[in-house]
């Protein structure tokens, strides 16, 4: 006799959309701070099978949140379509942390018209100097610049940039993965250079922007070369024309800092 298990219940097609909901959620943070991935990888990395990822991409993909690029590849590759890679649109980033993004945008509109660029800058400025403070410390406990550019990193994943360090020639680079005020920076750069300037002043050095995920980069990119203030003292923003190192941008990867 065939045994019949019991009749699926009414709650369990909702507990399926919540566990559906979750791991559609894992997917896309791997994406934020891993990402561009393939989806051989995304299944590795969060212990799913193929099918099951490309589920959640083929979803992510109809909503908007994702889109896809193939891979760059040096040197000759075999036959066969080059490898996929799948990583975050504006809409996908909207997952974290971009609820207040118009209402920002708006009251900074209203600081320009009333106060000019500099009123948004003065602002800009301010912003960086009050998260400055909370982490000067213990940035600075460090006496070895490779280990205050880890702990800046540590700083700001902590205020939710899920930030990683490299080192790159002579110095380290700065990851952020994320960027919670990106979609406002998009209009209003003076955020990105007023973070820039405080990056150069708490560690002594001069630093340079590569990329920003306000431009459409896939992470924000700062390389902090291991130079003292004696020797150099300023901020750069534009994308370098010659850095052999240093003008590499973000590797696809996040490790949290330790």
């Amino acid at each position: 006799m065939k045994n019949v298990g019991p009749p699926p219940t009414a709650a369990q097609p909702a507990q399926r959309e919540h566990a559906d909901g979750r791991t559609r959620q894992g997917v896309a943070r791997l994406l934020l701070e891993r990402g561009p991935l393939t989806a051989a990888v995304i299944a590795d990395e969060l212990g799913l099978s193929p099918a099951a990822v490309r589920r959640h991409l083929d979803a992510l993909l109809a909503d908007g949140e994702v889109r896809t690029r193939d891979a760059s590849t040096r040197g000759r590759r075999g036959r066969g379509r080059p490898a996929k890679l799948f990583l975050l649109t504006e809409a996908g980033r909207g997952r974290f942390g971009h609820a207040y993004d118009d209402l920002a945008v708006a009251a900074l509109r209203f600081l320009a018209d009333a106060g000019g660029e500099q009123a948004v800058r003065a602002f800009a400025e301010q912003r960086m100097a009050t998260l400055v403070e909370r982490h000067r410390a213990s940035v600075l406990a460090n006496p070895d610049p490779g280990a205050r550019a880890r702990a800046l990193a540590l700083a700001l994943t902590h205020e939710g940039y899920a930030a990683s360090t490299r080192q790159v020639g002579a110095g380290e680079q700065l990851c952020q993965h994320h960027c919670p005020v990106a979609h406002v920076a998009a209009e209003f750069p003076q955020l990105c250079e007023a973070e820039t300037a405080a990056f150069a002043d708490l560690l002594g050095t001069h630093v340079q922007r590569l990329a920003t995920i306000a431009r459409g980069d896939a992470a924000c990119t700062t390389h902090l070369p291991a130079a003292p203030r004696e020797q150099h003292h300023r901020t750069e923003t534009q994308r370098p024309e010659a850095a052999p190192d240093a003008g590499q941008t973000c590797p696809d990867s996040f490790r949290e800092p330790v």
